[in-house]
């Protein structure tokens, strides 16, 4: 209470509140202090009778939550699976920065950027906040609720009827300041399941920002590897064209010479221009992934990267992290996620039942009215009404026993969407193993299909120059070697952006970060932003 209310463990005592008011004290001070006394006497002169209704207060009605059993299996595939040079460690920790195992300072500072950054993430952050704001507000509720009320009014009695003041005047004024206090005890835990819906709500949020975070990450990270590729694949056109070129320049002078006739000249030439022409869509495709990078950092395109990524710049880990299917269903946020909302529907349950049964209310009024304001706080003008409610609905055609119905639906909805959530978080680490798996035989292939497609376009381009080729050879030839020069570096590419969507499925280890992510407060006028310094609007552990 003393969180909620803003006040240290050394509270004022009672008997301050209650001493007595002095000519010496202000009229406010007086006024208030004087309301505070006459409830608290109320109170205090009913305390037996407030005691015993409390302790009916012990119950909440409805299903208490239990997690999910986590599912019987032992494998993701039905096969054991091999990941080629690289080595699956089952049980190993995922580290919470794992995108630094692909030992890129380019990398690790566009994350960074990204994660002090993207409006994603600290959309979510302010969500989460404002969640966890619903819960405290709820909280409040374990509390009476107390409002204070100062009622100035000038009347005029009919000469028809007696004179209300004791004073016989028909026409007075009549001041009034009361105190009035209203306390819901929560016999049924009515109160007690919407904070434990809330809670679960809240903490859905909290693994909101935790997917937010992981997607982020891995999004920076795979569109990192995008760009590496298409600069390999560029590069890799580039020495075709710079090949074709001067083989061209070769035919030329060989039809100067007579060794060559212009149709094998024009079909160089036809060569060249389509290898030319695959480099507009490899640019335009990197200028667009160059977009996303500097969106995916909060900035626009203007102020794209400074980081230029490459392949070469991006190590291959080697051992692999791999959870068992008990502990995946801990670690993945969606998972976490769908569990808490399906805590959130089981307390709904105990709502919809609770408000089938009698609520008890207990309203206490007491306060000075006076026709003088001047002597409005003498004892003589002391008022109070204390009164306690019971209620319990009768017919309301259905309503309640249809909104109870409605909640154990939803509770059943809730639950088969988790367990799709479960089978779909195993599928994705199963599909993400496969692909490891062969990952490394494609690259294995492509790198054999280079080889050999190199040795073939040397033999044909030194054929053609000594004059024992035919053109459509060096052609074949030229096609092939491109075309296995971009499928090695595609290759690479998936192994890297395939070994990122394991960790982002295995749930990225946000379970070992020892700070919570920057927060940071938005400005709409200016657009500038800044971190949230107040403790007291701060996020603390997210775990």
């Amino acid at each position: 209470m003393a969180r909620l209310l803003g006040l240290n463990s050394h509270s004022i005592p009672i008997a301050t509140l209650c001493m007595k008011v002095t000519s010496g004290v202000g009229f406010v001070q007086q006024f208030w202090s004087a309301m505070t006394y006459v409830a608290l006497r109320v109170f205090a002169a009913n305390a037996a009778q407030l005691a015993a209704v409390m302790m009916l207060a012990s119950c909440a009605v409805g299903p208490d939550f239990a997690p999910p059993a986590a599912p019987e299996i032992t494998r993701y595939t039905r096969e054991p699976l091999a990941s080629g040079d690289q080595r699956l460690v089952e049980g190993r920790d995922i580290p919470q920065e794992w995108w630094k195992l692909f030992k890129s300072p380019a990398l690790n500072a566009l994350i960074e950027q990204a994660l002090q950054n993207n409006p994603s993430v600290q959309s979510a952050l302010a969500t989460l906040r404002a969640a966890r704001q619903a819960v405290y507000a709820q909280q409040g509720k374990y509390f009476p609720l107390v409002q204070a009320n100062f009622n100035p009014t000038r009347q005029q009695t009919s000469a028809a009827l007696a004179p209300v003041p004791s004073s016989g005047a028909s026409v007075f004024n009549l001041d009034t300041a009361q105190v009035m206090v209203s306390y819901t005890f929560d016999v049924w835990g009515l109160n007690r399941r919407t904070v434990e819906s809330l809670e679960a709500l809240a903490d859905t949020q909290r693994f909101q920002v935790e997917a937010a975070y992981l997607t982020l990450t891995a999004n920076v990270a795979v569109a990192a590897i995008t760009e590496a590729s298409l600069w390999g694949q560029i590069e890799a056109t580039n020495r075709l064209i710079a090949a074709n070129t001067k083989m061209l320049a070769t035919l030329r002078q060989q039809l100067s010479a007579g060794y060559a006739n212009r149709n094998e000249v024009a079909a160089q030439e036809a060569a060249l221009a389509q290898a030319k022409a695959t480099l507009p869509p490899l640019r335009k495709a990197l200028a667009q992934q160059r977009d996303l990078l500097a969106a995916l950092a909060g900035g626009y395109p203007s102020e794209g990267p400074g980081e230029v990524f490459r392949l070469a710049s991006l190590h291959l880990p080697i051992d692999l992290p791999l959870s068992v299917p008990s502990q995946l269903i801990e670690q993945r946020p969606d998972v976490r996620a769908a569990e808490e909302q399906l805590h959130s529907a089981s307390a709904q349950i105990g709502i919809a039942t609770a408000n089938m049964l009698p609520s008890f209310t207990i309203n206490a009024d007491a306060g000075f009215m006076n026709t003088a304001l001047q002597a409005l706080l003498a004892p003589q003008n002391e008022f109070f009404t204390l009164a306690g409610n019971a209620t319990q609905t009768i017919f309301d055609a259905g309503t309640l026993y249809h909104q109870l119905k409605e909640a154990r639906d939803t509770y059943q909805a809730a639950a088969w969407t988790y367990r799709g959530t479960v089978v779909a978080a195993v599928q994705n680490v199963a599909d993400t193993l496969h692909a490891l798996q062969n990952d490394a035989d494609v690259l294995r292939a492509a790198m054999d299909f280079e080889r050999a497609a190199k040795i073939s376009y040397d033999l044909a381009r030194q054929q053609l120059q000594s004059g024992n080729a035919n053109i459509l050879l060096l052609l074949t030839a030229q096609q092939g070697f491109l075309q296995a020069n971009i499928q090695v570096v595609q290759a690479r590419a998936a192994r890297l952006a395939d070994t990122v969507a394991l960790y982002q499925a295995l749930g990225g280890g946000w379970w070992n970060r020892l700070e919570p992510p920057v927060q940071k407060r938005l400005d709409v006028k200016t657009g500038e932003s800044k971190p949230i310094r107040d403790e007291r609007d701060g996020l603390g552990p997210l775990h």
